[in-house]
């Protein structure tokens, strides 16, 4: 028993000399025995040369660019909602946040800067004098910004991760291949309304829309879904009417009237599939139309990346941490600007480097994938850089689903049957 505790004892002064880092070895330790009990008692050890440590591994500095600028965007067209004027900021914020705690454990700082433009700066000067520093952007720019950035020299070597837009062109014939695209693009989100309704069986649909290009462009990509899907649009109406003042005493009135009549008289149809990017008259269509039908698309149910009804996958956890945060919920683009810090800190974690290049070519690997709350890994398609993810379809207040529906097929990803697969697409990368 006594050679028992002698060992055990041993056994944790040990430990307690190997933990300290003291460049002791066991046999330089004698005990006397006193009364059954082992006592540690120190021993001089002989003199000789200095014992030096192991210089400990150098830290990796990330610096990641968050680039912005102060468009003039149109007030939310339900009076609930707030105006809100840091969207994305405030998710990029919230994962570098998440990134440091866990670079700490493998000494891997990370510092998020941020450049926040007005309109009446010189936008390419200042891009230019940030990208002399910076190769790691998450680039909150509209589409004309975002292609002058990309095509700078400066950015040649640069990663760009756009987490504003949702513009088609930008993952056909205008990609480029230093940018990298986090929100579902227009297609991906009428794909993912369009295998809805058929999974409904609700496949004719009357298609109302805005005049504006934006809205020309959805309503384009409503006809390939339809197309795609096997569904019908059995006529195309315009709003062509002025808005009027939605807080006068008679505002309602307006749009009581207006309403009925664009859809008045229309084919047999199951669902109104509303395309109005520029947020003129979407809002208004549900319960205004001439036949009792579901409203869709730009409005009514809606193809989103992030919701705040949304609280499956352990989605909970990142709203209530964004909100203790930030003090409002998490909209779209804050999600979006999230995943891009995330992406970042996931890719260098498993490289242990900045370098773009190697960057790349891990972010485009079968061995890439971030965690977005959305039951799976979510990748990058090679052939135009855009995110696969599966896209929430909500209400107002309520999550109705998540395309892709069940039953549609694809050989490699059932997420890639939403937007442009690779024979479908029309990229080649500049």
């Amino acid at each position: 028993m006594k050679h028992a505790a002698v060992l055990t004892v041993f056994r944790r002064v040990t430990r307690c000399y190997r933990r300290s880092l003291l460049p002791l070895a066991a046999s330089a330790v004698s005990f006397a025995f006193v009364t059954g009990v082992a006592v540690a008692q120190p021993v001089a050890l002989p003199s000789g040369p200095a014992q030096t440590q192991p210089a400990a591994p150098a830290s990796l500095n990330v610096d990641i660019l968050y680039l912005g600028r102060q468009y003039d965007e149109p007030p939310p067209l339900s009076l609930v909602d707030k105006v809100v004027t840091d969207q994305g900021i405030q998710g990029a914020r919230i994962a570098l946040l998440e990134n440091a705690q866990t670079g700490r454990f493998v000494n891997q700082n990370y510092h998020l800067s941020e450049m926040i433009l007005p309109l009446d700066a010189d936008f390419k000067a200042k891009a230019r004098a940030a990208l002399a520093t910076h190769k790691l952007i998450i680039t909150d720019l509209e589409k004309d910004d975002l292609l002058a950035l990309a095509d700078m020299p400066e950015a040649k070597d640069a990663i760009i991760f756009d987490i504003r837009t949702s513009d088609d062109g930008l993952r056909q014939e205008q990609c480029r291949s230093n940018v990298f695209h986090f929100l579902p693009n227009t297609a991906m989100r009428t794909d993912a309304l369009a295998q809805y309704l058929v999974w409904k069986h609700w496949p004719n649909w009357l298609l109302v829309s805005g005049k504006q290009p934006a809205d020309i462009a959805y309503a384009d990509d409503v006809k390939q879904s339809a197309h795609k899907f096997g569904a019908k649009v059995v006529d195309e109406r315009f709003y062509t009417y002025a808005a009027g003042s939605r807080r006068t005493d008679t505002g309602h009135q307006q749009v009581q009237q207006q309403l009925p009549l664009v859809t008045q008289s229309a084919p047999p149809y199951d669902v109104v599939f509303v395309a109005d990017e520029s947020q003129v008259f979407g809002e208004y269509m549900p319960y205004r139309t001439w036949d009792p039908r579901p409203v869709v698309g730009t409005a009514g149910l809606i193809a989103t990346a992030w919701a705040r009804a949304y609280e499956e996958q352990g989605g909970t956890q990142l709203q209530n941490r964004f909100e203790r945060k930030v003090g409002r919920i998490m909209t779209e683009r804050d999600y979006s600007a999230w995943l891009g810090i995330r992406a970042f800190g996931e890719a260098i974690l498993r490289t242990d480097t900045i370098q773009p290049v190697p960057l790349r070519t891990y972010l485009l690997s079968d061995r890439f994938g971030v965690a977005g709350y959305k039951s799976e890994s979510m990748n990058f398609r090679k052939w135009d850089q855009q995110l696969r993810q599966p896209v929430l379809l909500t209400s107002a207040r309520d999550l109705v689903s998540v395309s892709p529906q069940e039953g549609f097929l694809n050989p490699n990803y059932l997420t890639d049957t939403l937007g442009f697969d690779q024979p479908e697409s029309k990229c080649h990368f500049k």
